[in-house]
């Protein structure tokens, strides 16, 4: 499946699954005529001869190619199984797996309470605060559990871990110094999901997979 949404400063945000990239660039110069192409580590950028461009963002970067090897270079390197994490969270829920290719190998997920906003003021206000705090730690802790059972012990294999959810749940848990080797794993993009469950953390391994293009039409297309 492929999916848009409109790009800031232009354009629009495509999402490309790993087993449709070929033939959607094969599309793309079918659309926009003979094309250009030009790449780096971290992105591919394809341009067509009526104007319209997609640069495609290397998951999992670098990529070892660039110039014009670039295109078929990212499809292959897109396509290429490799073991990941994934770690969602949210306040008072979370969800930490491991995923070879499209298997899911294993997931722990869990749920903690964490009281709403109150209007109240004063040292009733003050004192839900506080509370409030205590019951967020709780939760953000049994996050770094979940995740130091998980993808600690895969991290020597790991070729990246992507996040999502609520960013500051997913700072607070990572922040845990146990987490320490799992920091400089973390890719992106950061995945936009409700509240993270099993079935959420599964579902996002297809996304976690895809090649995210910003797509911008010819020049007498736009506006």
């Amino acid at each position: 499946m492929t999916r848009a949404r409109p790009a800031a400063g232009g354009g629009r945000w495509v999402t490309v699954e790993v087993g449709r990239l070929a033939r959607w660039l094969d599309g793309f110069e079918e659309r926009h005529g003979p094309v250009l192409v030009s790449g780096d580590g971290q992105q591919v950028r394809v341009a067509g001869a009526d104007g319209a461009t997609a640069t495609c963002e290397v998951p999992f970067p670098p990529l070892a190619v660039d110039g014009e090897d670039a295109r078929a270079a990212l499809v292959e390197h897109a396509l290429r199984p490799r073991r990941v994490g994934v770690l969602l969270a949210r306040l008072g829920g979370y969800a930490v797996g491991v995923a070879d290719g499209p298997q899911v190998l294993a997931v722990k997920a869990g749920q903690r309470h964490v009281q709403g906003r109150t209007a109240a003021g004063g040292w009733s206000q003050q004192r839900f605060a506080r509370r409030r705090e205590g019951q967020a730690r709780v939760a953000y802790t049994a996050a770094a559990d979940a995740a130091v059972q998980v993808l600690l012990p895969e991290a020597g294999r790991l070729e990246g871990v992507v996040c999502g959810g609520d960013r500051r749940a997913v700072d607070a848990v990572l922040a845990d110094v146990r987490l320490a080797p799992l920091r400089s794993l973390v890719t992106g993009p950061f995945l936009d999901v409700p509240d993270p469950k099993r079935r959420v953390l599964e579902e996002s391994v297809g996304t976690v997979r895809s090649v995210r293009v910003r797509v911008e039409d010819p020049p007498a297309l736009v506006g």
